[in-house]
């Protein structure tokens, strides 16, 4: 939020083009605005020791300790044959651990000097383990008891009794960044304040120039709360305001109201449904439909557990629009998603599917499926019954929205997102109808109120949170395959016992393991160090045929093989002629097939906690209960179990998404790396700050009601003008 002419100054005129460079590259950085938006992290107090007891590997820290010895050691190397090799151990301390620091070569001179025990100084550097003993090896430091003659280079010299330690990289240490900051502080007074006089005086939050003081230099503790607690505001009110916006301009847009036939084809289907709508379905449905019948578009997003009925309540609504002479385009994240769509909603509704056939109902219409790999003579039939309006449903990739696909009359469109679907994507299927289509956006992950709130805060929300009858429990346990190797032999006898019964089941693993030559030997990633390559479906498929599923039809399913062939082994499962799937995570959404009980998820700890929970959707869909087993080698004690013991505890997708989001940070799940980059959140936490987001969204809609121009609120244009620059509209339209 770069807030004001004198915020906006490029930090290369105000800090010298060495320091604002890598401020740039690596922190993101470009004006004296957003230095001052790079809040502290933490603060180290001056009486206090920081925990040396809990350092992380491999990071970049900043820690202040204090020296309790340091030995000067000469060696004989290549390079010093004659015992002329100098290296520096210095032992810092917190009280809570120690640390040992190394120099060596030239690099030893200044900190011999200076580094002498009892001194306290700021050590910054890279974890690392040397001898079983954690090291940093030339750090860069900074001494605490400055010297007086040195006046600006002694950090006694920043105010307060608080140390503010920042987001720092190896090429920029916190205490340079804190300089800087030092430097541009002043102009902080210019800022102008984003938060309208009344909101601000009527919750008590300080104004802006002086959170922004208090927060890089704060007296008390007492100032950083202060602090946190205004720029929070500024961070969900900006946002809301943004969204508030969002929904007022869509409001004034005219479209089509549908309102089905009374004895229709909406009715028909009814009729002929096996089983009656949950109340949830009835209740959301009815949402739907009233939104169906206004004259501007719905946006509205449905989300609901793994196997609530979504597909069903959409279905429904496609079919009210296509009643009302309108047509329904269905979007699918991939060609596998698209094709199950079809025959799912082909198979549901029968004869009403087969419009303009023999045997067609006379409320019938014609559904087709349109994705990028069709051939050519069945494409060419697809877009003819598109724009002649003979398909009243079309089911399909992003092939939907190019430009040769055009329809008759398209008054709505479903989104099943795994994907976040772009504001292009939104306006180019827009300009497909007359008047703007009504949008219904599908998400399988449960979304915490906040992220929705956050992310999605231009669309109304519908939740499903009860299964339809018919469905029944699925019991989930961790195989812990290291520590208890026999536990993963009985859980392929628990396949093998599901296959004697009738059932089937799926093999998930997080690889393919045909990939090309270099892909495969990528080094592993900072967590996986230590770790062998994740599993892969083709080695894993191969081992279960000849081993311990030996005389079961096993298959095998991924991302890379040919749209025929992945349909086909689909259509086999589906009918009973394949035992055991072995597949990536393209079963992840929306794959049905009842009588799958079983899954197994190799390398479980590699997956997060929503999608482990998508995929376990894909069991138990029939009358039969489903068991999800979980196989980690992870030890007892990690993160990770802990992680797939939460999973393996509740099917209840909401809390589990609250669990994965307080394990991840938002980043994630906004969409964006959390790496100083101008479009993260930086003091908002969407979890723990749901009152402020709800608040602030009442503030920001009512507001945007009263003045959707801002004509009054200078302050709030401009932040506004800053956050919506071309990477954070992105940021809020992708998620």
């Amino acid at each position: 939020m770069d807030l004001v002419p004198a915020l906006e100054r490029p930090l290369k005129n105000v800090l010298g083009a060495a320091t604002a460079k890598v401020m740039a590259e690596h922190l993101g950085l470009h004006t004296v605005g957003d230095l001052l938006h790079h809040y502290p992290r933490r603060y180290e107090e001056r009486g206090q020791l920081t925990h040396l007891a809990d350092l992380p590997m491999d990071e970049h820290v900043t820690v202040v300790a204090q020296v309790a010895d340091a030995r000067l050691h000469t060696f004989a190397s290549a390079r010093a044959p004659r015992g002329k090799g100098q290296r520096l151990e210095v032992t810092i301390t917190d009280g809570s651990g120690r640390l040992q620091l190394v120099f060596f070569g030239n690099g030893v001179h200044k900190p011999h000097k200076e580094l002498l025990p009892g001194t306290r100084a700021m050590f910054a550097g890279k974890v690392s383990v040397f001898n079983r003993r954690l090291q940093l090896a030339h750090p860069a430091y900074e001494l605490l008891n400055g010297d007086p003659d040195e006046p600006g280079e002694a950090v006694e010299s920043w105010a307060g009794a608080l140390i503010p330690l920042y987001p720092a990289t190896a090429k920029l240490e916190s205490w340079k960044i804190g300089k800087a900051v030092q430097t541009v502080l002043p102009g902080v007074q210019e800022a102008l304040d984003p938060l309208p006089d009344a909101l601000r005086e009527g919750r008590g939050l300080v104004p802006l120039p002086e959170a922004l003081v208090k927060i890089h230099r704060p007296q008390t503790k007492a100032d950083i709360a202060d602090a946190r607690a205004r720029l929070k505001w500024d961070e969900a009110f900006v946002l809301q305001v943004a969204l508030a916006r969002r929904r007022h301009t869509d409001a004034q847009l005219a479209a089509v109201p549908r309102v089905p036939r009374p004895d229709g084809l909406l009715t028909a289907f009814d009729d002929r449904l096996p089983f009656t709508l949950t109340e949830g379905q009835q209740r959301v449905s009815r949402e739907i439909f009233d939104d169906l019948a206004t004259a501007h578009p719905m946006h509205r997003l449905l989300q609901g557990e793994v196997g609530s009925g979504k597909t069903m309540v959409a279905l429904r609504a496609m079919l009210a629009v296509v009643d009302a002479g309108g047509q329904a385009a269905l979007l699918a994240p991939t060609e596998v998603l698209a094709q199950q769509h079809h025959r799912s909603v082909t198979e549901m509704m029968g004869e009403l599917a087969e419009g303009g056939m023999l045997g067609g109902s006379e409320h019938a219409t014609k559904v087709v499926l349109l994705t990028g790999s069709m051939g050519a003579a069945a494409r060419r039939q697809a877009l003819l019954d598109l724009v002649t309006g003979e398909a009243g449903i079309v089911i399909g990739t992003h092939a939907l929205i190019e430009d040769k696909v055009q329809f008759h009359d398209l008054g709505l469109v479903v989104v099943d997102e795994q994907h976040r679907f772009g504001v292009e994507q939104r306006d180019a299927l827009r300009g497909k109808g007359k008047q703007p289509p009504h949008l219904l956006v599908m998400t399988a992950t449960p979304i915490p109120r906040t992220v929705a709130m956050t992310v999605f805060g231009d669309l109304e929300t519908s939740v499903l949170d009860q299964l339809p009858a018919g469905r029944s429990p699925i019991a989930s346990h961790v195989v812990p395959a290291a520590d208890k190797p026999h536990f993963l032999a009985r859980a392929w006898e628990r396949v093998r016992e599901e296959v004697a019964a009738g059932h089937q089941a799926y093999v998930v693993c997080p690889r393919i393991g045909d990939e090309e030559e270099g892909t495969a030997k990528r080094p592993p990633a900072e967590d996986d160090a230590g770790k062998r390559p994740p599993l892969a479906v083709l080695d894993v498929a191969d081992q279960l045929a000849k081993g311990p599923l030996q005389g079961l039809r096993v298959e095998v399913l991924h991302g890379r093989m040919a749209p025929d062939d992945k349909d086909a082994v689909m259509r086999r499962f589906a009918a009973g002629d394949a035992d055991v799937l072995v597949a990536t995570t393209v079963i992840e959404v929306g794959v049905n097939v009842p009588n799958a009980t079983a899954m197994v998820i190799m390398d479980a700890d590699r997956f997060g906690v929503s999608q482990l929970h998508q995929l376990r959707g894909r069991v138990g869909r029939g009358a039969a209960p489903g068991v999800c087993l979980l196989v980690t080698e992870m030890p007892e004690a990690s993160p990770a179990r802990q992680r797939l013991g939460a999973v393996a505890a509740t099917l209840d997708g909401f809390e589990l998404s609250r669990i994965d989001l307080e394990q991840r940070r938002e980043g994630d799940v906004l969409g964006q790396a959390q790496s100083g980059a101008r479009s993260s959140l930086r003091v908002l936490a969407v979890i723990e700050d749901e009152e402020i987001i709800a608040e602030a969204r009442q503030e920001a809609t009512a507001l945007v009601a009263a003045d959707p121009d801002l004509t009054g609120l200078p302050g709030l244009r401009t932040a506004l003008d800053a956050l919506l620059d071309e990477e954070r509209e992105q940021y809020l339209e992708k998620g």
